[in-house]
């Protein structure tokens, strides 16, 4: 599989058809909608709502689209991302976290990590299942995007990948999409600067490395980890680089993604890090909580597996709509769609391990 590393050298002329594109889009009004559009409208929204439940329901939907539609990569890697997100949320009452923050923290910085999730899957999946309908009718059907209130920016991307079946330039297109989306709505909101960004415990997450995006593959029969290390979480370029890194990492080569694929297909998610670490965390707490346990190298040479509850520690929760202000207001963005080569050459599982052991050692 091979990707080109600069998608659109041809930017700087102010005049190509791609530029003139998302300035009409972002003129155009929308359209009427049609009782069948209505009612295909209606029905995805349904189905979002339902999907949309929780961290464990998000990410299985995003798996299971991609499962039927392999050629939309976003899915997977929202799949996987949502994964970690979950795994963050139970780290909250989990072993450590649980005993290092007040319950004050734990609910502000759940909040925030599950306005985030619902927020992107909101956005995300009724796009993913207009480009269902649309093969079902054998025709496009993203004038819909609108009755979702998504951005013109991806009806552009929707469009011209129904023609060019471009894979990496949709994806690209749905990171800084869905990134831009939470950008004002979550990100930058004051109340999640005061709760979350600008505390103390944020500040010692950020120092001890323990913002790390794991993605587990089977290989060898055994699993193995890639990722990224997430840091500069307040900068939306920032967090498009790294979707952009990570977007790489599993599908720039082919024996990579089938690994990852094959453990995310075996191992359902439930929001315990025990799903991809069962050696070194457990869903139900073992022993006592002053049990003394020794860790070399992220093994448990003594005393109990680390705490990793499921996701049924946190209660649904019922979100506010978020406002319709479209975000794309000029297409200075397309500067952000070249690709950054490939990189395997970190050790997240070192990194990851190391933040680990800092912990039990605070704790």
């Amino acid at each position: 599989m091979k990707f080109s590393f600069s998608l659109f050298p041809f930017i700087k002329h102010q005049d190509t058809p791609l530029i003139k594109e998302l300035k009409n889009a972002t003129s155009s009004q929308a359209p009427d909608l049609t009782p069948e559009d209505v009612k295909i409208s209606n029905q995805i929204r349904e189905r979002t709502e339902r999907a949309n439940q929780n961290n464990v329901t998000r990410t299985k939907a995003y798996l299971d689209f991609y499962l039927k539609h392999p050629e939309i990569h976003w899915a997977f890697l929202a799949h996987l991302v949502s994964r970690n997100a979950g795994w963050t949320m139970t780290d909250l009452k989990g072993e450590y976290l649980s005993r290092l923050l007040s319950q004050e923290d734990q609910q502000s910085f759940f909040s925030f990590l599950e306005r985030g999730n619902w927020l992107i899957f909101q956005d995300a999946f009724p796009q993913l299942l207009i480009y269902e309908e649309s093969l079902k009718k054998r025709k496009p059907l993203f004038h819909l995007l609108s009755f979702f209130h998504v951005s013109s920016f991806m009806n552009v991307f929707w469009s011209r990948f129904w023609s060019d079946n471009d894979s990496v330039t949709l994806s690209v297109a749905l990171i800084i999409n869905e990134q831009h989306y939470i950008d004002s709505r979550v990100i930058n909101k004051k109340h999640f600067k005061k709760t979350v960004f600008f505390t103390l415990p944020f500040q010692l997450q950020e120092v001890l490395n323990m913002n790390v995006l794991l993605f587990p593959m089977i290989r060898n029969n055994s699993i193995q980890l890639i990722g990224e290390p997430a840091h500069h979480f307040l900068y939306v370029k920032e967090r498009i680089e790294l979707g952009k890194r990570l977007y790489q990492l599993v599908f720039s080569k082919q024996s990579v993604l089938k690994e990852i694929l094959k453990w995310a297909e075996t191992s359902p998610h439930t929001g315990s890090r025990k799903d991809f670490w069962p050696d070194l965390f457990h869903s139900i707490r073992e022993g006592s909580i002053d049990e003394k346990r020794v860790l070399q190298k992220c093994t448990v040479e003594k005393g109990p597996r680390i705490y990793s509850p499921s996701l049924s520690v946190w209660k649904n929760v019922q979100q506010e709509t978020p406002d319709r202000k479209d975000w794309f207001i000029n297409t200075s963005v397309l500067s952000l769609f070249s690709l950054p080569e490939p990189d395997f050459s970190g050790n997240v599982q070192k990194i990851y391990c190391r933040s680990l052991h800092l912990l039990e050692s605070l704790v």
